[in-house]
């Protein structure tokens, strides 16, 4: 994946913060993360932008949320979110926007997922997610079994079986998702091994 260009300027300090925060190494939350030490080091040193699952990955390992990881200054927590405080983010061609409130043991999005883009990216981590299709259709992989989710479909799944989405039609596709966070550092370092298009070696 070829980096682009307009990181984010508090990402690459936030995710070093994060990880000291942790008592990491660079090592062992790349490893965590399925990420190599370099590619953590590049995003940590702001020459790559990572992408969405990235940040879902590394949200996990350090125990907090991708709005944590951006720097994003969190408002107080409220059981309603408006539309309209919805602020997009872009992170690796795909759109996101906060669907609930920082500090919760779920973390809530809603996704904008372009077409062609990290649909090679298989996650295996601990936790549950869940997603429901808004717009567009939806190219899931469970293990090995494919499924396509049209709008109105949904899929609640265990997290430790190999998972990847694509968008399946060339407009994207829209999508309600919610993932369970770890709640601490060091249940995060029994994340498997994932499979990044393009990364360091």
């Amino acid at each position: 994946m070829n980096p682009d260009k307009g990181t984010h300027p508090t990402v690459a300090p936030q995710l070093r913060a994060l990880r000291r925060r942790a008592a990491l190494t660079l090592e062992s939350a790349a490893g965590a993360a399925g990420l190599s030490p370099a590619h953590l080091s590049r995003l940590e040193t702001g020459q790559r932008q990572p992408s969405l699952p990235m940040l879902l990955a590394l949200a996990r390992v350090y125990a907090t949320t991708v709005s944590d990881l951006l720097g994003e200054t969190a408002a107080e927590r409220d059981a309603v979110v408006r539309c309209a405080d919805m602020e997009p983010t872009q992170a690796g061609g795909w759109t996101y926007r906060q669907a609930g409130a920082a500090g919760r043991g779920m973390q809530s999005l809603r996704v904008h997922v372009p077409h062609g883009t990290q649909g090679d990216i298989v996650r295996v981590h601990p936790g549950e997610e869940w997603l429901y299709v808004l717009q567009g259709r939806l190219r899931l992989r469970l293990g090995d079994t494919a499924h396509v989710l049209a709008p109105g479909d949904s899929a609640h799944f265990d997290s430790l079986t190999p998972h990847r989405i694509a968008a399946a039609d060339r407009d994207g596709a829209e999508l309600l998702f919610v993932h369970t966070l770890l709640q601490s550092p060091t249940a995060a370092l029994c994340l498997g091994p994932t499979t990044t298009s393009g990364e360091d070696s």
